[in-house]
């Protein structure tokens, strides 16, 4: 037996969840503008500061490492603290880190000389630039098993994916602002204020979250009646916290994790590789970044968007979650697969185009996945399960990280890297399917 959604008989009244939707969108697109900046200035500092492509690589080595040990604890601190609490704490560590980066000049000696105690010995500048990419990495790990978390205590199952397909696309608005603004304030007034202004934004939102945000939609004096009964209108569930040790027997657990440890490293690819790509292939400096990086992440926002509303569209029209869940996948999956072919194209405004494209798959996939976790687990479960996910993610993403430096120092070219990520998502949704052939809420021992 397939599990299909409840019924849709309780009326939309109200709009206050799309309020809360907002500001996860924004927290996610500050996330994105303060961990891209770094790829945004890369040929900058490297001239500055005379980097190699593995110095560059073991930057970005460190703030992956540190948003896969962010994204264990995560998860379960936003279970145990709530997430207005959890979400708060996490956007204040990750802004002072951002900010960070433009000292990181002065601390680099003294972080070089605690690295070199451990045998890894680096130039100061890369030392410093580790320190601040690892407060960074662990303070943004709050990001998603907060909105996550959030977007379950505030929308019904049905809207669940659309949520967070909204949310989850500023991850491309981000991306997008990063190259319009972080070059204009490098060029006006030098790297340091890049760091300083694109990391103070998290400040603003702290402000708005503490006064529009509350845990249970209930006490929220701007919910109504109808809009609550429409968020309430899932089977209720307990609110006992769930242990680790009764979530990871699970295969539901793994096939998330799995999933995310495949396809998570392809979207860091983009992150923190794709403005070097463009000027590695087509000579494009640091003021011609901005229209094709724009370009690439306009097309992810409507995969974003639209993978959210397609599984969602799906449901409404009566297919099983299993059913609307994965074709929706696989659509995402399948699209994909171009972009092997975007280092061989001599047009830049093609191999944008299949960049764009491939990311727009991605963010379509994403929705779907993280939407997977709410499908599967009950809502005290949700951060811990989205949080070893990401974890698993983040792990694919330091290998991606070290594989794509060496990769390019000893061939200066992108074509293995790009083969790799045309497959990871068929392969992805392959193992998921196999370990979860049917999409149910999985049944948990509730003893002690």
């Amino acid at each position: 037996m397939s599990y299909a959604p409840t019924s849709g008989a309780v009326p939309r009244t109200g709009y206050h969840r799309w309020i809360i939707c907002a500001l996860l969108f924004f927290a996610t697109t500050i996330n994105y503008i303060d961990r891209q900046v770094i790829g945004i200035l890369k040929d900058t500092l490297q001239g500055e500061f005379g980097w190699s492509e593995i110095d560059y690589s073991n930057i970005v080595f460190a703030f992956q490492t540190a948003y896969a040990i962010g994204l264990l604890l995560a998860g379960r601190l936003m279970d145990r603290l709530g997430t207005k609490t959890g979400y708060a704490l996490a956007i204040v560590v990750w802004s002072v880190a951002a900010m960070a980066h433009a000292e990181a000049e002065t601390f680099g000696p003294a972080m070089g000389a605690l690295l070199a105690v451990v045998g890894f010995v680096t130039m100061p500048s890369v030392a410093g630039f580790i320190a601040a990419r690892f407060a960074l990495g662990l303070g943004e790990a709050g990001n998603f098993p907060a909105a996550i978390k959030a977007t379950a205590q505030w929308f019904p199952k049905r809207e669940r994916a659309l949520a967070t397909g909204i949310f989850n696309a500023g991850t491309n608005v981000g991306a997008l602002l990063t190259p319009l603004i972080v070059p204009w304030i490098t060029i006006t007034w030098g790297w340091y204020w890049a760091f300083i202004v694109t990391g103070a934004l998290g400040f603003l939102w702290l402000i708005a979250w503490w006064l529009m945000y509350d845990d249970d939609p209930g006490r929220h004096p701007r919910v109504s009646p109808g809009e609550l009964a429409y968020i309430r209108s899932d089977p209720p569930e307990s609110e006992t916290p769930i242990p680790w040790r009764k979530l990871f027997p699970h295969r539901e657990a793994w096939a998330f994790a799995i999933g995310k440890f495949m396809t998570d490293p392809i979207w860091w690819l983009y992150l923190f590789w794709i403005p070097d790509f463009l000027g590695r292939y087509y000579g494009l400096e640091l003021t011609g970044l901005g229209p094709p990086i724009v370009a690439i992440y306009l097309i992810a926002d409507v995969g974003s968007v639209g993978g959210g509303w397609l599984s969602s569209t799906f449901i409404a029209r009566g297919w099983s979650i299993n059913r609307a869940r994965k074709t929706a996948m696989l659509v995402c999956a399948l699209c994909v697969v171009p972009i092997i072919f975007a280092s061989q194209v001599g047009n830049l405004w093609v191999a944008v185009a299949l960049i764009g494209i491939a990311a727009a798959a991605h963010q379509g996939w994403s929705a779907n996945i993280f939407t997977l976790t709410s499908d599967m687990f009950p809502r005290r479960a949700v951060g811990s399960v989205v949080g070893f996910g990401g974890m698993a993610g983040a792990i694919g993403g330091m290998l991606i990280s070290k594989v794509t430096g060496y990769v390019l120092e000893w061939t200066g070219s992108y074509y293995s890297v790009f083969l790799i990520a045309g497959f990871a998502y068929l392969a992805a949704l392959l193992v998921i399917h196999l370990l979860v052939p049917t999409i149910r809420p999985v049944e948990l021992d509730e003893k002690a």
